[in-house]
């Protein structure tokens, strides 16, 4: 690539998908970043996103029978879900960087996934970002809308949506 070593920060957007975790190894596979003593980042972001979106559904049409407070409880418990969901997505996204021996930072957040991806690249003043062309998954994206298309249109950097391509096909992008 000819931009290799130019870039300070490049964020990579991951959910729970095969799709954004092949577009993580295709960012550790082609894009170089600055070294850490000059200020390089490769931060891997997963964004968690809130209970009402996880549900699917209003929670107000939840029957509950009971009193109010079980509100409370099944919001919870929907969190520490989100929670197991979300340290597993990190842990696989951190193994797939160690084997690639490349130093990446993780950042987790929760909101609606499109907006905070878009809001953490002007933050980091990001150089590129990149995400897998079906990040969030299908019936999320019901809800959401396509993700990768709202950030292409308005994160502040280049995007790279890197299309679903079997993981054979990314032997050739110089794995060894």
């Amino acid at each position: 690539m000819a931009m290799a070593g130019t870039l300070k920060c490049v964020v990579v957007a991951v959910d729970g998908s095969d799709e954004s975790m092949n577009a993580l190894k295709w960012a550790l596979d082609n894009v170089s970043v600055k070294s850490p003593e000059d200020g390089g980042s490769f931060v891997i972001l997963h964004v968690q996103p809130p209970p009402s979106i996880a549900v699917g559904i209003n929670p107000g049409s939840i029957p509950f029978g009971g009193p109010s407070l079980e509100v409370p409880a099944f919001t919870a418990a929907i969190e520490a879900h989100q929670k197991r969901v979300t340290d597993a997505i990190v842990n696989h996204a951190l193994e797939i960087a160690t084997q690639k021996n490349v130093n990446v930072k993780t950042q987790v957040i929760v909101g609606e996934p499109k907006e905070k991806i878009c809001e953490v690249v002007d933050e980091l003043h990001a150089d590129l970002l990149v995400m897998g062309n079906r990040a969030f998954g299908r019936i999320k994206r019901m809800f959401l809308g396509s993700v990768s298309k709202y950030c292409s249109n308005y994160a502040s950097c280049p995007v790279v949506i890197v299309k679903d391509e079997p993981a054979e096909a990314l032997q050739a992008y110089g794995d060894q």
